[in-house]
């Protein structure tokens, strides 16, 4: 087991409301993260099928070799060893102190001080682990409360972020929570009155624990300030570090009897806004799934494989269309569809569709611009390949989509419903680090049968970039597209190790 793998995982839960939320927060020895599903979408016809998914918890220790130290209390086996693995699970039982399950008297919930918590746990685990730093996987606000430590605890004690390795967030508002209903009276309201804390979700607050303290402005936010932005320089945590999981089914997502997804609108998971969470510059994958719930993200077959590969995995895959030309009719909105798959995986990782309120938007290109846009990145991990000796493979589906406006309004007299002027797969294969990262890719249309019966012959496609540790490659698309995004529009996929 290498250094990455070893390095201790601290899971974050979200937001819990008022005192009884809190007190039924504190009642589950994991905060939640134990919690499994035998739902998941695969269906011929998007029927749920049976699919018994341990929970995130269980399947890290199942498959990853991760421990569980808590032996009747967390805090006490800390205290009580000198010396603990570092390859184990802790969880950042920040609720404990406002509940009343404990008798007492509950202290006010602070996300701050949730936060300076947070890096107490971190700083014990990595004298007690000899571990460089830790890993941060956070659900909801539970993003929130990492973000604090990193942008605000850490700076405001002469720190740097050096103590977190990687973080991953699964449907963290990090843009805050806006809703579609309302003309922003009901953000007004909230943040005003801070009903059950909630106005943790909006701007003002959200300033005061992302800013550090020399940083901060009384007067509030200054214009344009923009939550989802992570500071980026020396000291602080890299953006190609964070990994943020989007979900874009608001359906399923039934709290307050749906009351609340109708409020935050369907361009989101039923609670986040799809455009409010990730952070820019950050990695990201959208899955057809809720906030919470039999079908959130975070008891989701495709939340836990984004989370495996992302923090164990040896290849970074960023796949882009690059070098289009869109027609020249100011009338027409072009858009890409995109969905990627990995081999032997009963999910899909990614996928941005037009029916989930989340399409790619195609720009023409500017003077002295490129015209590129990111399709999606993924992780790959050539140790969980069923043999050994086959690459890696993947597949990316492309749609491109062309919609007539006039004015804001749909043209619908040559309108087909969902039609896709392009469509077609790419299928990937990619080299092991320890052969080379050589990529093979075919578009399907140009394969003979299944592709699960394609093999890949030859030499990969050469190395386009001369810099070490970086393989890039630009495949065309298929020349039926010339006419719709030029003869010179390419896929291009850069391969870089990860670790």
């Amino acid at each position: 087991m290498d250094d990455n793998r070893r390095l201790p995982i601290v899971y974050v839960r979200g937001f819990a409301g008022g005192t009884r939320g809190i007190d039924k927060a504190v009642d589950d020895p994991f905060y939640g993260f134990n919690e499994g599903s035998t739902h998941v979408r695969v269906g011929a016809h998007n029927q749920p099928l049976f699919h018994q998914f341990e929970s995130p918890l269980l399947r890290l220790l199942r498959e990853e070799g991760y421990e569980l130290l808590v032996k009747g209390n967390q805090e006490a086996y800390l205290a009580d060893h000198a010396e603990i693995p570092a390859n184990t699970v802790w969880i950042h039982r920040f609720y404990d102190r406002s509940a009343t399950t404990w008798g007492g008297r509950p202290q006010e919930y602070r996300l701050e001080r949730a936060a300076e918590d947070l890096l107490d746990l971190i700083d014990r685990l990595c004298a007690k682990t000899h571990a460089p730093a830790v890993i941060l996987v956070a659900h909801s606000m539970g993003g929130l409360v990492c973000r604090s430590l990193l942008q605000k605890v850490l700076p405001d004690r002469g720190r740097d972020a050096g103590c977190v390795a990687k973080f991953f967030t699964y449907g963290t508002p990090h843009g805050g929570i806006s809703f579609d209903i309302g003309g922003g009276l009901l953000e007004k309201m909230r943040d005003t009155f801070g009903i059950q804390g909630a106005d943790i979700f909006g701007s003002r607050r959200m300033y005061e624990y992302l800013t550090p303290q020399a940083e901060l402005d009384p007067g509030g936010p200054p214009r344009g300030w923009d939550a989802r932005e992570m500071p980026q320089g020396p000291g602080t945590l890299p953006a190609e570090r964070v990994f943020c999981l989007v979900g874009t089914n608001p359906t399923d997502y039934d709290v307050a009897f749906g009351l609340s997804a109708a409020a935050v609108g369907p361009h989101s998971d039923g609670l986040v806004q799809i455009e409010n969470a990730y952070v820019p510059g950050a990695h990201r994958a959208f899955v057809h799934r809720s906030h919470s719930g039999r079908y959130g993200m975070v008891n989701s077959e495709e939340g836990y494989q984004n989370l495996r590969r992302f923090l164990f995995g040896d290849t970074r895959i960023e796949a882009s269309l690059v070098d289009y030309r869109l027609p020249d009719d100011d009338d027409v909105v072009w858009q890409a569809e995109s969905r990627l798959s990995v081999r032997g995986l009963p999910v899909v990782m990614h996928e941005r569709l037009a029916a989930h309120w989340c399409p790619i938007q195609l720009d023409g290109r500017r003077a002295g611009q490129e015209a590129s846009v990111s399709l999606a990145t993924t992780f790959l991990n050539s140790g969980l390949r069923a043999l050994t000796d086959e690459p890696m493979r993947f597949v990316l589906d492309l749609r491109l989509i062309s919609l007539r406006e006039r004015g804001g309004i749909l043209g619908l007299g040559d309108h087909l419903e969902q039609s896709a002027d392009f469509s077609d797969t790419l299928v990937i294969d990619v080299g092991t680090p320890e052969a080379g990262p050589g990529i093979w890719a075919t578009w399907n249309s140009e394969i003979e049968g299944a592709i699960r019966d394609h093999r890949v012959a030859g030499s990969p496609r050469s190395d386009e970039d001369p810099a070490p540790g970086r393989w890039v490659a630009h495949i065309p698309l298929p020349g039926t597209t010339a006419r719709l995004v030029g003869g010179d529009a390419r896929i291009r996929l850069v391969a870089t190790p990860w670790t």
